[in-house]
């Protein structure tokens, strides 16, 4: 489980990050490991029935532990990770190779009492604010609260990812200028060199200009990002102050 809960966030990280339009409800699944990268599409609020559908695609039973299954066991472990009802599915023909039959009722029994602890708002926050997923598995007296706080939780984490990915983009077009910097200098160089020919040192004046073109380009750039990130931490800090963690 330590494993899989690892993956787990990995993937979710890696999907949608920081863009709220690519979720859907349950019936509407995006394939792990698809990337979204970050547009200006960001809207507020989350809407309360959004879910990001990530738990598909792991590993299921080993040999060892088809023979020695124990299926109520496994099940709880199943609901306790959130896992969708089809898993069992998977369970059946990873041990069916070996001989082993699933018991559906001991493994349902498990899984219920599993998804006890998995639906709880205090873990659909902890959830959210990791930026994971939810498969749509809570019963429906435990969903409403457990989705309210999953999605205070992924919200809170798309702000803060926001933020990050500006900052991201504000030091990629530094590093962009100041090598752009670094060749005006150089080519400015070249062009009053002495011991280069008339048509290296007209080369170097033309280059000279497109670079410090660039740099101009680069420097508004970098301006309006940094403007877009101070609104995005005023943003991420009112909802901070608006939102307090459940605990």
């Amino acid at each position: 489980m330590l494993a899989f809960h690892q993956a787990f966030v990995a993937v979710s990280r890696l999907t949608c990050v920081g863009n709220l339009t690519c979720y859907g409800r349950l019936g509407r699944q995006l394939k792990a490991g698809s990337v979204m990268r970050w547009d200006d599409s960001f809207r507020l609020p989350i809407a309360s029935t959004a879910v990001l559908l990530v738990l598909a695609g792991c590993g299921s039973m080993s040999k060892s532990e088809c023979l020695t299954v124990d299926w109520r066991t496994v099940g709880y472990e199943d609901g306790v990770a959130g896992y969708s009802g089809d898993r069992i599915g998977q369970h059946r023909k990873a041990c069916a190779k070996y001989g082993v039959s699933t018991d559906l009722d001991l493994y349902q029994q498990g899984r219920e009492r599993g998804l006890q602890e998995f639906c709880t708002p205090t873990n659909g926050y902890r959830i959210g604010v990791q930026g994971g997923g939810y498969a749509g598995v809570c019963p429906a007296n435990l969903e409403p609260p457990f989705l309210a706080a999953f999605d205070s939780g992924h919200q809170l984490y798309s702000l803060q990812a926001r933020v990050d990915n500006t900052i991201s983009r504000i030091n990629y077009k530094r590093q962009e200028l100041y090598q752009a910097e670094h060749g005006i200098v150089s080519s400015a160089a070249a062009a009053v060199s002495g011991d280069s020919t008339s048509q290296s040192r007209a080369d170097a004046v033309v280059d000279t200009a497109q670079l410090a073109e660039r740099a101009g380009r680069l420097q508004e750039e970098i301006r309006q990002l940094e403007e877009q990130r101070v609104r995005y931490e005023h943003d991420l800090e009112a909802y901070r102050s608006a939102q307090p963690p459940i605990a």
